[in-house]
């Protein structure tokens, strides 16, 4: 089997997507994995032992372009892909495994893709609650395959590959001293401040963990959340400061990557990164206000979510001081302390 691949085009999906190829590697081990992403996205499919190659999207996300996704459809065929997984459910997404002229084409309905997929599959969201699960199900039979509860036991959860070596080089290029252990925060969320724990509450667990734990911090996040780094390390004491990083903006998705597997355990909003968290396996803290963990929670049995409201809420910005919603204003400081202790108290000492 030659497989081709259409990632997705987020952070977090596209970690959850690793469980398809993990699932596919286990039943073919013999096939090759290709995957069309994003160009960003590459560090992450790097760091995924199962993929062979990942081929860069050269289009927008939202561009239709069909010319250009036939170019690069009858380009690809010389590469001989014999089935194709088309993972988003837009029609311009299937449209370069039809122009490629890979025999097997399957996916998600979607956005009327008929002709384009022919292995095409109706979906029943409550058969498959789970993002996860939807992606896993695509790699079987779909007449064997019809609910969750058919899928074989226990899932391939994401699980990414980092050297000691990656991460030293990482430390070193950021004169980042390993004297310490590191948490790292990852205060950004991509659609607004109302999936943002707040950063006062952040800052005062860092003080915590700083100067009563003996903990370095590292923050992680986009340039957009380099911001709210900055208000979380200057509502620290000078001295705790010297132990806080703001590194959100500063790396790669790589070196983020990196230093993230270098944590002794992380602090998430509901983002991309904590996806990546989970599936470097760090104990990690999963902090959940209007957006719901019940389709895309943390793959990891070292992940511990909070959350004290129920229901999915469509709110990019909250009611409160910032944008800030009131149930994660709520998730008081020593309550995520004190989960972080527990998840601590289990790891083994290094």
């Amino acid at each position: 089997m030659k497989i081709f691949v259409v990632g997705p085009s987020w952070v977090g999906d596209m970690m959850m997507s690793q469980s398809l190829y993990r699932t596919l590697k286990a039943l073919h081990p013999a096939a090759t994995i290709d995957v069309m992403a994003p160009a960003w996205c590459r560090p992450l499919l790097e760091k995924m032992p199962e993929v062979d190659n990942a081929i860069p999207m050269p289009l927008g996300h939202g561009a239709l372009a069909i010319g250009e996704r036939r170019r690069l459809g009858k380009q690809l065929r010389a590469n001989g892909y014999t089935h194709a997984y088309v993972l988003p459910n837009s029609f311009k997404s299937a449209l370069v495994p039809f122009f490629a002229d890979i025999p097997k084409r399957t996916g998600w309905r979607g956005e009327m893709r008929y002709g384009l997929l022919n292995d095409l599959r109706p979906l029943d969201k409550d058969a498959f609650p789970l993002m996860v699960e939807r992606y896993v199900a695509l790699a079987y039979d779909k007449q064997k395959v019809q609910k969750a509860t058919d899928l074989p036991q226990p899932l391939l959860w994401p699980k990414l590959s980092v050297t000691e070596n990656d991460i030293s080089t990482t430390l070193t290029q950021f004169s980042l001293s390993t004297q310490r252990p590191a948490i790292g925060f990852c205060p950004g969320a991509e659609f607004g401040p109302a999936k943002r724990w707040p950063h006062y509450h952040y800052a005062t667990l860092a003080q915590k963990l700083i100067t009563k734990q003996g903990y370095q911090i590292f923050l992680f996040g986009s340039q957009k959340d380099n911001e709210a780094g900055e208000e979380i390390k200057q509502a620290l004491t000078p001295e705790a400061r010297e132990a806080c990083f703001n590194l959100a903006g500063e790396t790669s998705l790589e070196q983020a990557v990196n230093l993230i597997a270098s944590c002794k355990a992380v602090v998430s909003n509901d983002s991309g990164l904590m996806h990546v968290a989970a599936a470097l396996e760090r104990p990690l803290v999963a902090l959940y206000g209007p957006s719901s963990p019940d389709f895309t929670p943390p793959l990891s049995h070292k992940a511990r979510v909070i959350r004290l409201i129920t229901g999915y809420h469509k709110i990019r910005k909250g009611d409160a001081e910032q944008g800030y919603h009131q149930s994660l204003i709520d998730i008081q400081p020593e309550k995520v302390f004190a989960e972080l202790e527990n998840l601590l108290s289990t790891e083994p000492s290094a």
